[in-house]
């Protein structure tokens, strides 16, 4: 974050205070707010991978992402900094634990990568796009993936809707932050679905911090650049620990859109369509007349969040549909029904449709999805049994089948009982 500050004119010079920036840095366990626990867990979220996974680590610092990644995922990791001595210190410790064919070091800058279209299954920058921005990141990387592949990014934002005066001055500053919501936003509008996102906790703050605080204290102020650098980290430390509440950095894990499909909210025109295809789907009328009866709530209905996927010809290939429920009295959604039209079905109609409509309840700032579904299914979609955030149905069911997703990755979901529209009858 340190180095979003320049020299002042008058002051040092760029080159002394870039140096007394990675003065600070240097030998420091973090170079941004992470943890291995955290590594750890995006590389979950971002789900199976080859057996020997190609990974582009970009801004990869002195590589403690690079070093697990190869030790754990068994990957291929061509790790990418600006700074010459995080490298050396990469692969100094590559080699001291027998990862050093593993890992390849490329002096380069982010932006400017040589690389064919393609070429990575996983490509991976924590702490580091804010260097290029998240749109930009987010336009240039994506060529970057093989089919299949996944973009895993850290970037810092809004945690509450209305920041603070002084919490807001100080980020337009260096870098204008926004909401999780509108990042999510962002990705959708770049050509990708969010198949997970994750908020770091105040750990991965303390982790960074802590010795970088430590750091400072040491440091000799008469340096050249010093003092400036100084006086740009205690700010930082500052506005963390008064207004640390306000923002957070989270991950999101994001995949290309299949090109195949697609995906728009449900028009007016597509209203006796979307009632023939649920028909067809289930072969019997219950799920279409299901709803028409959501629609005909104003409780329930939320017509953002009904929504198809197109075949080729433009015609409805598949419908998904989240409305307003509750647990215990918070809001939630519920996904139901889900039809692909016969002719569409198992060629990815259904998974496009299913993204494409937990991507706009993510970009809506909506905190929690339930299913009542295939345990085979929708794990893929992030969905985990809802006992494990304590919820549970008012009604029979295996375990199982009545699954939950975090939209916003922050853990903080209501517990209870969930209460479903009048429509499904339960």
């Amino acid at each position: 974050m340190s180095d979003h500050h320049r020299a002042s004119e008058g002051g040092p010079s760029a080159d002394a205070l870039h140096d007394a920036f990675f003065a600070l840095h240097r030998g420091l366990p973090r170079q941004g707010p992470g943890s291995d626990a955290t590594t750890r867990r995006l590389l979950t979220l971002a789900g199976p991978l080859p057996e020997r996974p190609r990974v582009l680590d970009l801004g990869c610092g002195p590589g403690r992402s690079a070093l697990l990644l190869a030790a754990e995922a068994g990957a291929r990791v061509t790790a990418v900094d600006l700074h010459l001595p995080f490298l050396d210190e990469l692969r100094r410790a590559a080699e001291a634990r027998g990862l050093g064919e593993a890992i390849e070091t490329v002096h380069a800058d982010m932006g400017e990568l040589p690389y064919p279209d393609g070429s990575f299954d996983l490509v991976w920058a924590e702490s580091s796009a804010y260097c290029l921005g998240f749109d930009r990141a987010l336009g240039q990387w994506r060529r970057l993936l093989a089919p299949g592949g996944a973009l895993v990014l850290t970037e810092c934002g809004w945690t509450v809707p209305d920041p603070s005066p002084e919490a807001r001055t100080f980020w337009d500053a260096h870098y204008p932050l926004r909401t999780e919501a509108a990042n999510v936003s962002a990705a959708v509008a770049a050509g990708y679905h969010v198949t997970g996102t994750y908020r770091q906790p105040e750990g991965d703050w303390a982790d960074y911090y802590g010795p970088l605080a430590a750091r400072a204290d040491a440091a000799d102020p008469a340096a050249p650049g010093m003092a400036e650098a100084l006086a740009a980290t205690r700010a930082e430390l500052a506005m963390r620990r008064e207004h640390g509440g306000e923002y957070g950095y989270t991950g999101y894990i994001l995949r290309p859109t299949d090109p195949r499909w697609r995906t728009r909210p449900e028009a007016p025109a597509d209203l006796t369509a979307v009632h023939r295809l649920n028909a067809a789907a289930f072969g019997q009328e219950d799920e279409a007349d299901l709803v028409e009866a959501l629609r005909a709530d104003p409780a329930a209905w939320l017509p953002e969040f009904s929504y198809v996927a197109e075949a080729p010809d433009g015609s409805v290939a598949a419908y998904a549909l989240l409305t307003r429920c509750h647990v215990d009295g918070a809001p939630a959604l519920a996904l139901a029904p889900v039809a692909v039209a016969p002719e569409h079905q198992r060629r990815g109609a259904g998974r496009a449709v299913v993204r494409a409509v937990l991507d706009a309840a993510r970009a809506r700032g909506e905190r929690l999805a339930l299913v009542l579904g295939h345990p085979e299914y929708y794990p893929a979609f992030g969905f985990t049994p809802a006992s494990r955030y304590g919820i549970r149905p008012g009604f029979e069911v295996p375990d199982a089948s009545m699954m939950a997703l975090d939209l916003a990755g922050s853990g903080e979901l209501p517990t209870g009982r969930i209460h479903y529209p009048a429509a499904f009858g339960v």
